[in-house]
């Protein structure tokens, strides 16, 4: 199969919505990362998602719509869904809620719930209109690893595989959405993003709950697995910036082994770049910039051959939480606290 690249003017767009209403694959750009979709009504081609990616049966997809007529369509909601709807959508927020008797179980790993948003990138909203359907879209990635965050990525993981890519440059909040679960009594954050636990409270008057219970099934991606994970063994380093850079230097000279640092401007010049392939992720203090370069930096890796790499964390709170989440999960669980 010869896979399509395409921009994300019209004409681009109605040759992938064409696509998607014949039952192919179409990888498009959203805020946050890049989704591979499909129909959601062809269980054919929303199968065929999991086949392409290698992803577990288990893990539920995220429903992406283009208006509130759609939701609708797929699920019930409590009434201060709508609250939360008006203030975020369009944007990077999905909602685990309620589906409808008539819902059918692909895309949701026959949970009783759905997982729903409303992308604010308008060429995913556009897709979904011209298609005349919502689309099933994970991330347009090879399951377990790094997210793509532009068109370029995409292809390094499906080229050959699907049909069609929409090129829409790169993604400008690059981590994933926030997940919030609102299909039990108290609101739950699955999975971190750029819409806090905080900005949820102004609106709904609830501060949500964080984590996923461990005793149930995962309603939400991102959760149970390993994801996000370069193909070098990484390791999280989480103190002052002095003493971050002074463990890695202390530990990362490992015979034969080519290694990486993850960097902040705050520590870039503490690394010897004889010895390391150093990126500098940006400034510690501005979580939403190190978060919208993260994957790529992990690619970066990638393409370099990096075999171990240390990565400085910073503070887990606000944005900063959805950033370290990534890295922790990147990580599998390889995190050094000092």
């Amino acid at each position: 199969m010869k896979t399509l690249l395409r921009s994300t003017d019209t004409l681009g767009i109605l040759e992938a919505a064409k696509i998607i209403k014949y039952g192919g694959l179409v990888a498009f750009p959203t805020e946050t990362v890049y989704g591979l979709g499909a129909d959601a009504r062809n269980e054919a081609a929303v199968n065929r998602i999991y086949a392409v990616k290698g992803r577990p049966a288990d893990n539920p997809l995220i429903l992406h719509i283009h208006d509130m007529a759609q939701f609708y369509a797929y699920a019930d909601a409590p009434e201060y869904f709508e609250l939360l709807a008006k203030a975020f959508w369009p944007g990077p927020l999905t909602v685990v809620v309620p589906k409808k008797s008539t819902t059918p179980g692909w895309g949701t790993a026959d949970l009783p719930t759905i997982a729903i948003r409303m992308p604010s990138n308008e060429s995913s909203r556009l897709l979904a209109k011209h298609a005349q359907t919502a689309i099933y879209a994970p991330s347009a990635n090879l399951s377990g690893k790094p997210s793509p965050t532009s068109a370029h990525h995409v292809l390094q993981d499906l080229d050959g595989k699907i049909e069609i890519v929409l090129d829409g440059g790169h993604c400008i909040y690059g981590l994933e959405s926030t997940v919030l679960d609102i299909s039990d009594s108290m609101p739950r954050i699955l999975r971190p993003g750029f819409i806090t636990a905080e900005m949820i409270h102004e609106q709904i008057g609830i501060l949500p709950e964080s984590g996923h219970p461990q005793s149930k099934q995962p309603k939400s991606p991102g959760v149970k697995y390993k994801h996000y994970a370069p193909n070098a063994e990484l390791t999280v380093v989480n103190g002052s910036p002095a003493s971050a850079a002074a463990f890695i230097n202390e530990h990362a000279s490992i015979a034969g082994k080519r290694i990486g640092v993850l960097a902040t401007d705050q520590t870039v010049e503490m690394y010897d770049l004889n010895k390391y392939s150093v990126l500098n992720i940006g400034d510690r203090l501005k979580p939403e910039l190190i978060g919208a370069g993260l994957y790529a930096a992990l690619r970066k890796f990638d393409d370099l051959g990096v075999e171990v790499i240390y990565a400085e964390g910073i503070i887990g709170t606000g944005i900063g939480a959805a950033v370290m989440n990534r890295m922790a999960k990147a990580a599998g669980g390889r995190v050094v606290n000092l």
